[in-house]
C-alpha cells in the first residue's frame, strides 16, 4: 500500500500559494498543482484529491514532488523550449488595422498569406498566416468568405442583346415550340 503523503505549509508558503491561485494567468495544470498542494495541506488524502480535481494519483504525487524540490515557485510550468511565439508589435498592428480598413473602403480583399507577404515586404516581420489569422481574430477583424461571382459587374445593356442573340440562334428552343403550338 502506498503511503500517504503529507504537506504541512508554514504561513509565508500559504500566503504565496493563495497569491499564486489568485492570479488570472495561470496555466490549467500550474492551477492544478496548486490546488493538489493546498487540498494536501488541509490534511486530504491523494486518492480524494484525485477524485476532487478529476485527475490521476500519479498527477497529484508529480505536485508534491515539484513543491518539494522547489517549494511554490516550483509549482508553475517550466518555459517551453523552441522558438518563442511571434507577436506583432503595437506599431506593426496599427498599421496593419489602418491598411485593412483603407482597403475595405476601396473595395480591396486581403488574404491571410497575402497579409503576411505584405508584412514580409513593408514591415520586416515575419509571421505564419494561422498566426496572423488568430492575431487579427483576437483584434476584432472579420472577415467572410468573397464570392466567385462576378455577376455583379456585368452591364445588363450586353446581357440582354447576348441573350437575344442567344435567342434567335437557337434552333430547338421550347419559346418556338410553344409559339407552333398554340
Amino acid at each position: 500500500m502506498p503511503r500517504n503523503l503529507s504537506v504541512e505549509l508554514t504561513d509565508d508558503q500559504r500566503r504565496d500559494l493563495h497569491a499564486l491561485l489568485a492570479r488570472r494567468d495561470l496555466t490549467a495544470y500550474t492551477r492544478q498543482r496548486a490546488e493538489c498542494i493546498r487540498f494536501l495541506d488541509r490534511g486530504r488524502s491523494v486518492a480524494e484529491i484525485a477524485d476532487l480535481l478529476e485527475c490521476h494519483p500519479v498527477t497529484v504525487r508529480a505536485a508534491v514532488h515539484r513543491f518539494a524540490d522547489g517549494g511554490v515557485e516550483g509549482l508553475p510550468d517550466a518555459p517551453r523550449p523552441g522558438r518563442p511565439a511571434k507577436l506583432l508589435g503595437p506599431e506593426d498592428r496599427s498599421v496593419l488595422a489602418e491598411l485593412l480598413d483603407v482597403s475595405a473602403e476601396a473595395g480591396i480583399t486581403w488574404t491571410a498569406s497575402a497579409l503576411c507577404e505584405w508584412l514580409r515586404a513593408e514591415r520586416g516581420v515575419e509571421i505564419s498566416a494561422d498566426w496572423l489569422s488568430e492575431l487579427l481574430h483576437r483584434d476584432g477583424f472579420r472577415w467572410k468568405r468573397t464570392r466567385d461571382s462576378v455577376r455583379h459587374k456585368a452591364d445588363p445593356v450586353l446581357q440582354q442583346a447576348a441573350r437575344a442573340r442567344l435567342e434567335d440562334l437557337r434552333t430547338y428552343g421550347w419559346r418556338r415550340t410553344r409559339a407552333r403550338a398554340t
